[in-house]
């Protein structure tokens, strides 16, 4: 009976074992049959975009995501599962990152991802410099105070600024390797800029006569900030204040960007008109004497003196011991002349400046002892020389120049021979009277630093008086016995 009760038991008790296990299976069986007709899965929901921009050197914080299952009969689940994020933004380096999100269900990994890109899209900064007290002026334009520029990603692109002036501004501008530009301007002083006027002192259009010299007033300059830049003034063409015609006289001055400005004077130089040469009606003598004066000067005066004659002293200052008798013979009524200082051929005719230097130093002896200028002169050799032809043309501009100027210059028709034919006072004499006795109007050439052609004087004032010839000296309109150009 007991044996009976525990194979009873036994067999209860297997029984048991056998229906838990045909349970267990008909709902593993149920489960998975479930799940395959429910379709049951993983489901993820992202925070925010699935492709993010973030910018270079921001914060990146990950918005996260939560993961549930869903199925299509019993639909989502409100529990939420575990999530593994793999992957990590470095958002100080250019590129695109990748967010691995991952959750298990049902032993099966489930993933999805994010993208995001680290971009630039800020650009650099320009920091402008500024010099304490500095302002620009137009002369030496803007100099560059200094400047920086700085990016993100690049660093330091100070050297790669472009800058370029304005009227009144300049402009700086820089690129980073992402295309981002940046601009800034400097505004630059108004005053500073300001092209400054040039300034004539005197007439802009000046008229004046043919004389010995011209004295520019000149210009002057001063920038808008008071700066005074006269000095600096070029000054380019001039005056031949002896030649009559049209000069200009250009003042300028150039900054040092190249930028020029300019002022012209333009002078007119008008000829002095001379008057109509007057022939005498009378038998007339002009007794002229170059070279003087010197020590037989005054001999020849007290000649003159006693006859009551007047001649014409062409001087140089060759003796300067007896320079005061220029003044001697002027105040008896004879008239002065230049006949140049230095009397050196190959000095005065070396250019027209060099005559003029020396013609004009004579002038101002004659001035000091006259107490005026004259306008009469002779050319040493005559205006015929040839002994100026080492210098082709000089007597043919000089003749036009000091006619410009209003000077007359005398020749003579009557030669003496004390030049070098003859030291013989009779033969001088002679030659002098029967020159003039070819002419009713003579011009006699004679040396009074020789003595033996002063001598001769007496002779020949005795000899005209007693044929009806009067001596006189010459004046602007008086016959001027012109030779032929020769050079």
């Amino acid at each position: 009976m007991r044996e009976t009760e525990e194979r009873t038991t036994r067999k209860r008790g297997g029984h048991g074992l056998l229906i838990a296990l045909v349970i267990f299976v008909w709902l593993a069986f149920t489960a998975a049959a479930i799940l395959f007709v429910d379709g049951r899965t993983v489901r993820f929901y992202i925070y925010g975009d699935e492709d993010m921009t973030v910018e270079y050197g921001s914060t990146f914080q990950d918005p996260g995501v939560y993961a549930v299952t869903s199925g299509r009969l019993f639909g989502e689940t409100e529990k939420h599962l575990p999530v593994q994020t793999l992957g990590a933004v470095d958002t100080n380096k250019l590129g695109t990152y990748t967010l691995r999100y991952m959750a298990r269900f049902a032993f099966t990994d489930f993933s999805t991802e994010r993208r995001v890109t680290v971009v630039d899209t800020t650009p650099p900064v320009i920091e402008l410099k500024h010099i304490e007290g500095y302002v620009p002026t137009w002369m030496s334009g803007y100099t560059e105070e200094g400047y920086s520029a700085i990016d993100a990603v690049d660093g330091d692109l100070t050297d790669r600024v472009e800058s370029v002036k304005l009227d009144d501004r300049v402009r700086y501008t820089v690129t980073d390797s992402a295309g981002n530009t940046a601009s800034v301007e400097r505004l630059l002083p108004d005053a500073s800029y300001q092209t400054p006027v040039i300034r004539l002192l005197g007439e802009e259009h000046l008229v004046m006569d043919a004389g010995l010299w011209y004295e520019d007033a000149g210009a002057e300059l001063t920038d808008k900030l008071g700066t005074d830049l006269s000095d600096k003034l070029v000054v380019e063409g001039g005056v031949i204040p002896w030649i009559a015609g049209d000069y200009q006289i250009t003042y300028s001055i150039t900054n040092d960007f190249g930028e020029t400005i300019s002022a012209t004077r333009t002078i007119s130089v008008l000829p002095v008109a001379l008057p109509e040469e007057v022939t005498p009606t009378e038998k007339t003598i002009y007794l002229t004497f170059d070279d003087g004066p010197g020590p037989y000067t005054q001999r020849l005066l007290d000649v003159l003196d006693r006859y009551g004659a007047k001649a014409t002293f062409f001087v140089t200052d060759q003796d300067p011991r007896y320079i005061d008798l220029i003044g001697k013979a002027y105040k008896a009524g004879h008239s002065i002349g230049v006949h140049t200082m230095s009397h050196d051929y190959y000095k005065i005719y070396a250019s027209e400046l060099a005559f003029f230097e020396d013609f004009f130093t004579m002038e101002e002896i004659i001035k000091q002892q006259t107490g005026e200028y004259t306008r009469l002169f002779r050319f040493p050799g005559g205006s015929s020389n040839t002994i100026s032809r080492f210098n082709e043309g000089i007597m043919s501009r000089l003749t036009r120049a000091m006619n410009d100027m209003g000077y007359q210059f005398y020749d003579w028709n009557v030669y003496s021979g004390d030049a070098g034919e003859t030291s013989k006072t009779e033969q001088i004499a002679k030659n002098i009277k029967e020159g003039c006795a070819e002419h009713r109007v003579s011009v006699v050439l004679q040396h009074d630093i020789k003595d033996y052609s002063v001598a001769a004087v007496e002779s020949v004032l005795q000899w005209g008086l007693n044929n009806g010839y009067s001596f006189k000296a010459l004046q602007l309109d008086s016959p001027t016995a012109h030779h032929g150009v020769n050079n």
